[in-house]
């Protein structure tokens, strides 16, 4: 009877939660430390962000082994996801862009920045 040796220490996911902490890292250097054009700083995150989606689908979602059906990972669930993450990603991206904007006067916020100012000055 042949048994299959199992490892104690999971290398695979230690392997790739280092990768993946070592690729935040760098995300984060980038958008704090470098000096590089925010173009560039934004595309360098997004390839960051996609390469450490496919190390967590890899390495942690076991889209490989043998138990998710023969090696096949259920497309239809990723596609859903995929979409789902795609609708939040733009929802927020258009509220970050256009949902700032109340109908109020542009100016009334510099406006109650300078009385703001007058009051502290006069006590």
């Amino acid at each position: 009877m042949e048994t299959k040796h199992s490892s104690k220490i999971p290398v695979q996911h230690i392997i790739g939660f280092i990768l993946s902490l070592t690729l935040t890292l760098i995300a984060a250097w980038a958008a704090i430390k470098s000096e590089l054009p925010v173009t560039w700083i934004v595309i360098g995150i997004m390839v960051l962000a996609v390469i450490q989606a496919g190390i967590q689908l890899f390495m942690f979602m076991h889209m490989t082994e043998s138990a998710s059906g023969g090696g096949h990972a259920p497309w239809n669930m990723m596609f859903h996801g995929f979409v789902i993450a795609a609708i939040v990603v733009a929802g927020s991206l258009f509220t970050m862009s256009f949902g700032h904007d109340h109908g109020g006067d542009p100016n009334q916020h510099d406006q109650q920045n300078e009385q703001h100012q007058e009051h502290m000055n006069h006590e």
